[in-house]
């Protein structure tokens, strides 16, 4: 799914560590999905840490009429300092460890 956010992240390189993986295509689907949850949850974690009580049902009211909406970056902009840099570390830091469990789980097969 695409969101509000995505400019921002970058996750080519964790699935192609999905795709090189010997799996079929319904675990690498399942997989996929959960990667991609962990990173929502991630992002709007940060988010939700950086916001008021108020700013916070705001947000949540309008990520839920429409999560693509680019509005929703400039309603943060007015509202976080560098939000797309925490966005990015936050989601690059998870893709980091994400890579680190998928190369444990290599070395264990």
């Amino acid at each position: 799914m695409t969101y509000f956010y995505s400019k921002y992240i970058v996750i080519e390189s964790i699935i192609e560590e999905l795709h090189s993986m010997d799996l079929t295509d319904g675990e690498k689907h399942h997989l996929a999905s959960l990667i991609d949850s962990s990173i929502h949850h991630t992002i709007l974690d940060e988010i939700l840490s950086n916001l008021t009580p108020e700013d916070k049902k705001i947000f949540l009211e309008e990520i839920n009429k429409d999560p693509e909406n680019e509005k929703i970056m400039e309603f943060l902009n007015q509202r976080i300092e560098n939000i797309e840099g925490k966005i990015k570390k936050v989601s690059e830091d998870l893709i980091k460890e994400l890579h680190k469990d998928i190369k444990e789980a290599k070395r264990r097969k």
